[in-house]
């Protein structure tokens, strides 16, 4: 590839041949004039954030007069559905329930890594999105095989098609201890049912293995779009089932421009039908949540929904407003969807996705996951189960066409409640037409009263330390919970991603920087109601929440990370929270240290990181170990 425009180490390409193809290949280089943009955007949010900071600027509505950046639609139009779209493919017209997850287990072989595929595909869910990003580990080579399992499943190779029936009679034994019947009656048949789904990396993340022709960093969003869509979509196709993509973390309908003209480069080159390729969005970003209308009509023919998430969203909203001393978040606990600006979130979606387009097409919700396990004590599963049924309830009655789950277990236990209302989805409900008022933006920001304890703080650095870990360690899916509620069989373990660490870090960082008052008196600390959280206070409880984590158990705590990943999740969260200007992404300071051991490497790669963000304004987003 010596006049490539991208440059891939010569044993990957070798070690896999198999999913960087000569076609995928080809398509990497006929996008990668792309990546310039793509950098482009993503320094131009940075510049939005730091503007938002110095002026103490809320994000606010766009022109409606003006048109959408990257497109050549006026802002109005889209907010009247005056653009083209396309309806809902059969493939997706009912997905009461969506699985979410990777396709690969960290290190692990072929036969084992490609179980997380067949258990997906035989759960039971309507569709299963198969993590690119969030809950999918980074470390060595496993973005690669989440690809190769991927490609081996959706083209039924017999590798795949042996495990498969050995993981659906592993299934079938559980199914039949909880549910007292076996789920899967034809494994082979069962394969067939459930849609495959891939989430790409978003726009703010660079690739591990590729970089282009001068050494930087080369977007992960094109690498997976390219891997995904080459590799598979002549096999969907013949199956009769739609290629269908997950867009995470767009901030604007500029951004959902760039991804429009992205697809639409890729089924050109593979001469494809402008408008195979469908997407989801999800909502995951505040200043998202005031352009609706204008990111559908910027992915046009490509666009299928939206999602509607949690984490991520509070993240977002906690970001946006970092420099706003009188906006400070409750206990992450209080913060559901029925919450403030949450509640005005989901309500901005669901009545988005129920606007016509011009020819009368509207559009899909999804609800948003559901975490919970069905693994703990009677007393503690049944408890959970309630509540995560009575949530699937609630969206639906607001008109989620379906919803989430974290694990494959929870599939049959929360699919029901769609199953009972019959209706394959919700799209086309009556609902208010969108308006763009003072009002509907500060309903965006609005907090309510909520608590605000020691024992909040206790669980949120406990969790994010523990994410962290579990980051370097190739999990960025894990089941978690305070080291308090180790041993304790009634408090669940959730399915936890990437945006759990970020959500907790960044109430962390709130807290300690707005003086945030606390809500109740604290009997081990001693602090009382109406005291403020310090960054003292924190160091503190950040000192005794690690020490629980190193007297844990290998079960909660992995003895081997103990004295690698685990200090490096400790430096990294008490840099993040103390660090006045407050970081972007938590995700930065663990991509830059991953598969690295060493605190002290960790400490001078966190500190170039640092330097770089507060001359330059910079994110330091690609591999540093790409080139060496």
């Amino acid at each position: 590839m010596s006049d490539s425009k991208i440059n891939i180490k010569k044993e990957l390409l070798e070690k896999y041949g198999d999913v960087y193809t000569p076609k995928v290949l080809s398509a990497l280089e006929a996008l990668s004039h792309f990546n310039e943009e793509v950098h482009r955007l993503m320094q131009r949010r940075m510049e939005r954030r730091k503007h938002r900071f110095t002026s103490r600027e809320r994000i606010h509505f766009l022109d409606s007069n003006s048109l959408i950046p990257g497109t050549k639609i006026k802002v109005s139009d889209a907010r009247e559905g005056k653009f083209m779209g396309q309806g809902i493919p059969d493939g997706l017209k009912r997905q009461w329930i969506q699985g979410t997850g990777p396709g690969a287990k960290p290190g692990a072989p072929l036969e084992s890594s490609i179980r997380n595929v067949a258990y997906a595909l035989l759960s039971g869910a309507d569709g299963w999105m198969f993590d690119g990003e969030d809950a999918l580990g980074q470390t060595s080579t496993m973005s690669l095989d989440n690809q190769r399992n991927l490609k081996l499943a959706i083209h039924g190779d017999s590798l795949f098609h042996d495990v498969a029936e050995k993981v659906a009679a592993q299934m079938n034994e559980w199914s039949v201890s909880f549910f007292g019947e076996p789920k899967i009656k034809d494994w082979k048949e069962q394969l067939s049912f459930t849609t495959k789904i891939f989430r790409a990396r978003g726009l703010h993340l660079d690739d591990r293995h590729i970089s282009d022709s001068g050494g930087g960093g080369f977007s992960a969003s094109i690498a997976d779009l390219v891997l995904y869509v080459v590799n598979n979509h002549r096999a969907l196709n013949e199956a009769g089932a739609p290629v269908v993509l997950y867009l995470p973390k767009i901030q604007t309908a500029e951004e959902a421009a760039l991804w429009d003209r992205m697809i639409g480069a890729l089924e050109s080159h593979l001469g494809l039908r402008e408008g195979t390729v469908r997407t989801y969005v999800l909502v995951e970003q505040l200043e998202a949540t005031y352009q609706l209308m204008e990111i559908r009509a910027a992915l046009g023919l490509h666009f299928v929904g939206f999602n509607t998430g949690r984490w991520d969203y509070i993240n977002s909203v906690s970001d946006a407003l970092a420099w706003d001393k009188d906006f400070v978040n409750p206990n992450i606990e209080s913060v559901g969807m029925t919450y403030g600006y949450m509640r005005n979130y989901e309500d901005r979606v669901r009545r988005a996705v129920n606007t016509p387009d011009l020819d009368g097409n509207f559009a899909l919700w999804q609800g948003g996951m559901e975490p919970n396990i069905p693994v703990g004590s009677k007393a503690g599963v049944s408890s959970s189960m309630e509540k995560a049924v009575a949530g699937a309830e609630r969206e639906q009655s607001e008109g989620a066409s379906g919803k989430w789950v974290a694990h494959w277990k929870m599939v049959h236990i929360v699919r029901p409640v769609w199953q009972k209302a019959g209706e394959e989805n919700q799209a086309g409900r009556t609902f208010p037409p969108l308006t763009y008022t003072q009002h509907d933006a500060n309903g965006l920001i609005a907090l309510e009263p909520a608590p605000r304890t020691i024992r909040g703080a206790r669980n949120l650095i406990s969790v994010a330390v523990q994410y962290g870990n579990a980051f370097g360690q190739g999990m960025q899916a894990a089941a978690l919970k305070p080291a308090d509620f180790f041993g304790d069989d009634d408090v669940l373990y959730l399915m936890e991603d990437m945006a759990t660490g970020e959500i907790r870090l960044s109430i962390l960082w709130e807290w300690a920087h707005k003086g945030a008052e606390l809500t109740e008196d604290d009997k081990e600390t001693g602090i009382k109601k109406g005291e403020s959280f310090t960054l003292d206070l924190f160091h503190k409880l950040l000192e005794e929440e690690y020490k629980k984590l190193l007297a844990a158990s290998d079960r909660d705590v992995h003895e081997d990370s103990k004295k690698t990943t685990l200090p490096i999740a400790r430096e990294i969260a008490e840099v993040y929270v103390s660090e006045k200007v407050k970081i972007p992404w938590f995700i930065d300071l663990l991509n830059i240290n991953l598969n690295n051991t060493d605190l002290s490497t960790a400490r001078k790669r966190i500190k170039l990181y640092l330097e770089r963000l507060r001359s330059e304004n910079y994110r330091i987003t690609e591999n540093l170990d790409l080139n060496t």
